[in-house]
């Protein structure tokens, strides 16, 4: 049987709290009762005071959760996933604050209270099921969207309009051209590379990646171009194969365009990969511009021109706003900025 706070209290002839204090207020005894508490209890295999039950005593864990949109092992092979990661953890590590990854897994929220298990949460990405969303924000307990805004919760964005608006304006200087459009989960529950054509889009409250085809067809539209959704494919996750396989039906069309807009780097990657296996020349047959601007992105040849955005620095911004390391009340937008490299 586990041996109890009190089991040693009984054994020792002294009161709990004496007990306790030896363990968590080592001021409050003589150093000789302590070291006598300490040893007896390490001969009896008592490890000290439940620590769930001291958390749930103080109304504190010393956790944040980080609510994931994605499936955990997306989180680990996505390089614009793991340098949030990486900011976060760096702030919690100065803080001496814990991390506790949580799954998209709708059924984790729904079947289980969750109540005890963090302090705060980070909402990394709008969750497929809308439900966690009320699950979370029921607790009233400190949160932040990132990449994604919700009434009543302060949220963390790069300034996806603008970053887009630069690339198509970048691209359409250089391209006269046919234009098409690589993007990422533009359609609610997609599982496969499809065209968009008439088919319901995402909201820009919900999806950055809709703020990204926005900015794209405001800078055509000033450049008195225009894009037909025919010519907008739609990958259900930012991977490179994806990118590969929607760039060669995007390649294959009539005409064949002269511009791909991909909306990540990886995306951006497999189409360049998929143009050279077609056997064009980039830029000169085929220009492509990304976003994101993954290390990857500036040792690829040809080099990608792409869209900056600070996911190291999101990630330390996010996990000061559920600490209340910053200003409480102000959403924040960190700028995105055009690098501009071989590839376009």
């Amino acid at each position: 049987m586990r041996l109890t706070l009190k089991d040693l209290a009984r054994e020792l002839g002294v009161s709990t709290a004496t007990v306790s204090n030896a363990f968590s207020r080592p001021d409050q005894l003589s150093a000789e009762l302590r070291e006598r508490i300490l040893a007896e209890a390490q001969r009896l295999g008592y490890q000290g005071p439940n620590a769930t039950a001291r958390s749930l005593r103080r109304g504190r864990t010393g956790i944040i959760g980080l609510i994931l949109a994605d499936r955990l092992q997306y989180n680990f092979e996505d390089p614009v996933a793991t340098r949030f990661l990486h900011g976060v953890s760096e702030v919690f590590d100065q803080q001496n604050v814990n991390m506790l990854l949580l799954p998209s897994r709708s059924e984790f929220y729904l079947g289980q209270s969750f109540d005890s298990l963090a302090d705060g949460y980070i909402i990394y990405g709008p969750p497929r099921d809308g439900r966690i969303l009320d699950k979370v924000t029921a607790r009233r307990k400190p949160s932040v969207t990132v990449d994604f805004n919700l009434e009543g919760v302060r949220s963390l964005n790069i300034d996806n309009f603008a970053g887009a608006h630069l690339a198509a304006a970048h691209g359409i200087r250089h391209a006269s051209g046919q234009i098409a459009v690589l993007g990422l989960r533009l359609i609610s529950d997609a599982t496969q590379i499809s065209r968009v054509g008439d088919q319901p889009l995402t909201t820009a409250e919900e999806s950055v990646s809709r703020r990204r085809l926005d900015g794209y067809q405001a800078a055509l539209l000033e450049a008195g171009r225009e894009l037909n959704p025919d010519w907008i494919w739609n990958a259900p996750e930012s991977r490179y194969e994806l990118g590969y396989q929607a760039a060669r039906e995007a390649l294959l069309c009539t005409p064949r365009p002269e511009l791909l807009l991909c909306m990540s780097d990886r995306l951006a990657l497999g189409a360049v990969a998929a143009a050279q296996d077609m056997g064009l020349v980039i830029p000169d047959d085929l220009k492509v511009i990304g976003f994101d601007d993954i290390p990857t992105a500036a040792y690829q040849r040809p080099a990608l021109t792409t869209i900056h955005q600070p996911q190291h620095e999101k990630g330390r911004q996010a996990a000061r706003m559920v600490l209340g390391l910053n200003n409480r009340s102000r959403d924040i937008v960190l700028d995105a900025r055009l690098i501009v490299r071989d590839s376009c």
